[in-house]
C-alpha cells in the first residue's frame, strides 16, 4: 500500500481488540495514511486523550487541529485523502449508509446481550441468539449467497465496518457458531479474517502512557 504524505503523521488513540478501532485502523491502512498508533488501556485511560476527547472512547484521530471522535468520521476521513479500489462510491451511498446504520444500533445492541448476559439477566439468552440470527446475521447472508460483498461483486465502506462486528459475535462461541447454516458468511468472514489489512492492523502495540506519567 503507497504510503500518503502528510505533514506529519496523524495519532490515533485505539484499543486493539475494540471493533469501532478496528475498522478505523483498516480505513488509515487501507488508505495507505501512517498513523502513531497510541494503545490505550481502558482502566487508565490517558489524559491526552481526554483532554481532546471528553467522551474517553476510542478511536480518536488528532491531526493537527483536527480532532475525529468517530470511527466512522476517520474512516472517511482516510477514503478522502486516498481510496485506490473506491470502498466510497456515489451509487452505493445509500445503501451503505443502511447497512452500518443497523449494524451500529441494533445489532451492536443485540451483540452486547449476547456477549454479557450477566449484565441482562432479565433476557432470554435464547432470544438474544435468535434476533441476532433473523434481524441480523441471516440477512447478510442472504446477501453473500448473491455476492461476493456485502453490496455485490464491489467491495465498499459496509464490509469494513461490520467485518469487526460479526467477528466480535463469531469469537463468543465459536463452536457454535460453526454449526449455524450461514456459509457464505463464514466465508466472507474468514476471508477478512485472513486478509493481509486484517492481520496488519493486529500488531500489539506498548500501552501508551503521557510524558508526565512515565517519569512518575
Amino acid at each position: 500500500m503507497a504510503l500518503i504524505p502528510l505533514a506529519n503523521k496523524p495519532i490515533l488513540y485505539s484499543y486493539r481488540r475494540c471493533p469501532y478501532a478496528m475498522r478505523a485502523r483498516m480505513a488509515l491502512a487501507y488508505a495507505g495514511i501512517p498513523v502513531e498508533i497510541r494503545e490505550i488501556s481502558l482502566k487508565e485511560k490517558p489524559p491526552s486523550m481526554v483532554a481532546i476527547s471528553p467522551k474517553a472512547t476510542v478511536p480518536v484521530m488528532q491531526y493537527g487541529n483536527l480532532v475525529l471522535e468517530q470511527s466512522l468520521d476517520i474512516m472517511r476521513w482516510a477514503l478522502s485523502q486516498h481510496d485506490p479500489d473506491g470502498w466510497l462510491t456515489d451509487e452505493n451511498t445509500v445503501d451503505v449508509n443502511t447497512l452500518i446504520d443497523a449494524n451500529d444500533s441494533s445489532f451492536k445492541k443485540i451483540l452486547d446481550q449476547y456477549k454479557y448476559p450477566s449484565r441482562f439477566p432479565e433476557l432470554n439468552p435464547v432470544d438474544v441468539l435468535t434476533s441476532a440470527l433473523n434481524q441480523h446475521l441471516r440477512p447478510l447472508n442472504d446477501r453473500l449467497m448473491k455476492a461476493q460483498f456485502l453490496l455485490g461483486a464491489k467491495l465498499s465502506m459496509a464490509d469494513v465496518a461490520i467485518f469487526p462486528f460479526i467477528r466480535q459475535f463469531h469469537m463468543v462461541d465459536e463452536t457454535l457458531f460453526s454449526l449455524y447454516q450461514l456459509e457464505p458468511l463464514k466465508k466472507w468472514l474468514n476471508d477478512w479474517m485472513e486478509s493481509e489489512l486484517f492481520l496488519s492492523i493486529m500488531q500489539k502495540h506498548p500501552v501508551w502512557q503521557d510524558a508526565s506519567l512515565e517519569k512518575l
